[in-house]
């Protein structure tokens, strides 16, 4: 597109969407006066600016009928109960004496099958509170727990994330999954050590903060069954790479839901799953549309060109602009997905015409997101406070722990496809 802003108009458009966010304007409306503004102060007419901001979106439109795609997949394991049958089981299996690492490996393992983070975290929590009591653990130590093995699991899931990267890159999304897995193994013991330096810091669980899940463990899916529709889509989605036969994520991840609806014997409410499954995917959907917005109008800005001019001035290597790219991005918006994707849209040509493969510049970009996507101005702070019922002060406190987790991440990440790579 012939239509370009400057840098200075695109920093201020991203400043005013982070003003406005931080506000409590929804983010999509946040995104979109910022783009708007981004777009006019940075010398584009208003119509040139709205032409930016809908090309931006339509960029966006691959990505979003993927995720509503994977949807199905989402719904299927929660409301059957198959994402809680996941975390008892390992739960159960490690035991209370390694609770807080069972507590971080079941939240890893449901991102990692494709439950938003959030969710997995509210998921496991009752359980959580529960080994708490009787292990006399603090609020504290058990929700850094689930948060660091969901972000662990997040950067090896077929999520919004990993789909929205590898349309950005052109990657295989299997390829931008298995990226994510060493630097997320790295993340789940440091998250081990750092919540075990916990186990004594802040409030302990009292009883009336306990209770049981609604369903009985009886009533549960069996492990395997429950991991039938995830291991499809894993599957279906390998023959890429593998034999070079392309299936779709909008046919895979679907089609894994439904494979797993069948196995654990609840067909019958598909409809229901795929309801609850698309309910969770239409807020990142309408998000998506805010960030390719503000995506449109700093894509075709000279920002890119301006950071890969400091970095050079620096003496900094070009492929830190990925990481440093999704710690910004996602600290603007407090989400992963929309760091992620602001990130992606914005410098994936930069990154691939300084000679960074698309595999790395999508891998350290996801990592990068992982740092500052907690901040309180997002939902996921609040949510995942919410789920433990610990006070706005307390949740703070945990921000630097979850920061150093995600720095973790991204060391890993950027030693692997920046240094090595």
């Amino acid at each position: 597109m012939d239509i370009q802003v400057s840098a200075l108009g695109a920093i201020l458009g991203l400043f005013i969407a982070i003003i406005l966010i931080f506000l409590k304007v929804p983010a999509v409306y946040g995104l979109f006066i910022g783009a708007l503004a981004g777009g006019i102060l940075g010398g584009a007419s208003l119509a040139e600016t709205i032409e930016l901001m809908i090309s931006g979106a339509q960029d966006m439109m691959t990505a979003i009928l993927r995720i509503l795609a994977a949807g199905i997949l989402a719904g299927v394991l929660i409301e059957t109960g198959g994402a809680e049958s996941i975390a008892r089981t390992i739960i159960n299996k490690i035991g209370e004496a390694k609770a807080l690492f069972a507590l971080a490996l079941a939240t890893l393992i449901l991102t990692a099958v494709g439950v938003f983070v959030d969710i997995a975290v509210i998921t496991v929590a009752p359980i959580a509170l529960i080994i708490a009591k009787d292990a006399k653990l603090s609020k504290t130590a058990i929700l850094l727990a689930m948060i660091g093995g969901g972000k662990a699991g997040n950067v090896m899931s077929p999520n919004p994330n990993t789909i929205a990267l590898s349309d950005a890159f052109a990657t295989p999304l299997t390829s931008v999954m298995l990226a994510g897995v060493i630097p997320g193994i790295v993340a789940l013991f440091m998250t081990y050590f750092l919540s075990k330096r916990l186990t004594k810091k802040g409030i302990k669980v009292a009883f009336n903060n306990t209770s049981e899940n609604e369903r009985i463990e009886t009533e549960l899916p069996s492990f395997i069954t429950a991991l039938a529709g995830p291991l499809t889509a894993v599957v279906l989605l390998s023959f890429r790479p593998i034999f070079n036969i392309e299936i779709d994520p909008m046919v895979a991840l679907p089609l894994g839901g439904v494979v797993g609806s069948i196995c654990m014997g609840q067909l019958k409410g598909i409809v229901n799953q795929a309801k609850f499954g698309l309910s969770k995917m239409t807020n990142v959907a309408v998000l998506l549309i805010g960030t390719g917005l503000i995506a449109g109008v700093i894509t075709n800005s000279t920002l890119g060109e301006v950071l890969i001019d400091f970095i050079s001035d620096m003496g900094i290597p070009v492929y830190l602009l990925a990481p440093l790219a999704g710690i910004l991005m996602s600290g603007a918006t407090a989400s992963t997905t929309s760091g992620a994707i602001v990130a992606g849209q914005v410098f994936n040509t930069t990154l691939l015409d300084s000679g960074i493969s698309g595999i790395s510049g999508a891998a350290m970009i996801h990592a990068g997101s992982t740092v500052l996507d907690h901040m309180p101005h997002g939902s996921f702070f609040h949510a995942t406070g919410g789920s433990v019922q610990m006070t706005f002060r307390d949740r703070l406190r945990l921000v630097p722990y979850e920061s150093l987790i995600g720095l973790t991440t991204t060391v890993v990440s950027v030693l692997i496809f920046g240094i090595v790579g």
